[in-house]
């Protein structure tokens, strides 16, 4: 892809998504509990700020997404990015299982606890891209099929699973379905990021990356980086207005746990940072590779850096020894310590990615040189 504005603005955001990520399951699996106090600044801090980066993660998975599907503006059907959207689909949701596997014994379940089942099942951040993907898929296709904007179709998807948090809450999702199904509705059973709302995010992300992919120059704009700006500010608003309609009915309500005001204050703050950003990125003619590097490994850094934290059912994480127990300075560096091994692992990455293409060009080079015709 060329290097312009639109794509380090995609690099740029891509990078603190999955940097953000990194931190916030260091900090919060190590820092011990008496410095998890909200009469702390820092931790205040810190943990508001940590309810926006599952939001800006999936957002972000939206908008590359979409704006590669997009890009080639080719029929659904004729559209390659269609096969490989499907498997990455398959690519997310079996790293997403494999991640919370209950066993080392692949095949073998007979000593597997309920508490691991349960937790095997519980829908994490991996499930839901995986199926954000999927539905981003399908949307594109209903929008081909019925001739209507996939602005709308994208537009309504996002709102589908804001809104219908109301009605989903009401239901006892385990005695409808099983549980390894009922965990994409409710969080009963443990599941991080059920389909609703947070699907929303993903498919709100894709709405960014059809605009990305049908307007070439558009982050050079700063009209469009306003409109991102009060959009954003205008979904925080009507977060308070939502607030205020609960708290009309449950007076005992509080702003920062009512699910449905905080699902539209997080959005509206990951479509101001994004006008941030983009007004950055419009002044920019590069960015930094390692920039470019983060942002292009995100699923190989997320997946590796929760091995490292959380273990797996074939090798024990940090977490196993030191979960709850360090100081916050501790913790801190222990996140910092956790990034710069993040990036240390893709640019030794892409250093012997790169020194294996140099030296295959050069092989193939020297080959055509000594088959020349004298």
């Amino acid at each position: 892809m060329k290097n312009n504005s639109r794509i380090i603005f995609l690099d740029i955001l891509r990078a603190i998504a999955v940097l953000m990520m990194v931190q916030g399951h260091t900090i919060d699996s190590l820092l011990a509990d008496e410095y998890r106090t909200f009469d702390s600044v820092i931790y205040s801090v810190w943990h508001t700020m940590r309810g926006f980066t599952a939001p800006i993660f999936m957002f972000t998975a939206g908008v590359v997404f979409t704006y590669l599907l997009k890009l080639n503006n080719l029929p659904f059907k004729d559209n390659p990015r269609v096969v490989k959207g499907l498997k990455r689909f398959f690519l997310l949701l079996g790293l997403g299982y494999l991640l919370r596997y209950p066993t080392y014994k692949i095949f073998d379940f007979r000593y597997v606890s309920e508490t691991q089942w349960k937790i095997f099942f519980a829908v994490d951040a991996l499930h839901l891209i995986a199926f954000g993907l999927l539905f981003i898929l399908i949307l594109t296709y209903i929008s081909e099929k019925v001739k209507v904007s996939s602005i709308t179709v994208f537009s309504s998807g996002a709102a589908f699973f804001f809104l219908m948090l109301f009605v989903v809450r009401e239901f006892s999702w385990g005695e409808i379905l099983p549980q390894f199904a009922a965990g994409y509705f409710t969080r009963e059973f443990g599941s991080i990021f059920p389909l609703f709302p947070y699907a929303g995010y993903v498919l709100a992300g894709g709405v960014l990356g059809i605009i990305l992919a049908g307007n070439k120059d558009i982050y050079k704009e700063s009209g469009f980086m306003i409109k991102l700006l009060l959009i954003g500010s205008s979904l925080i608003a009507v977060s308070y207005l939502l607030f205020g309609i609960i708290n009309i009915y449950e007076p005992q309500a509080n702003y920062w746990t009512s699910r449905i005001s905080i699902v539209f204050f997080r959005l509206g703050v990951v479509l101001m940072l994004n006008g941030a950003i983009g007004f950055a990125a419009a002044k920019l003619n590069n960015i930094p590779n390692t920039i470019k590097l983060i942002g292009r490994h995100t699923l190989l850094i997320y997946v590796v850096h929760l091995v490292i934290i959380y273990g797996s059912a074939w090798s024990p994480g940090v977490s196993r020894y030191f979960k709850h127990s360090l100081t916050l300075f501790e913790a801190i560096t222990a996140a910092l310590i956790m990034i710069s091994l993040m990036i240390g692992m893709v640019l030794i990455i892409n250093k012997l990615v790169f020194e294996r293409r140099r030296k295959k060009h050069k092989l193939a080079a020297a080959n055509v040189y000594l088959i020349k015709p004298k």
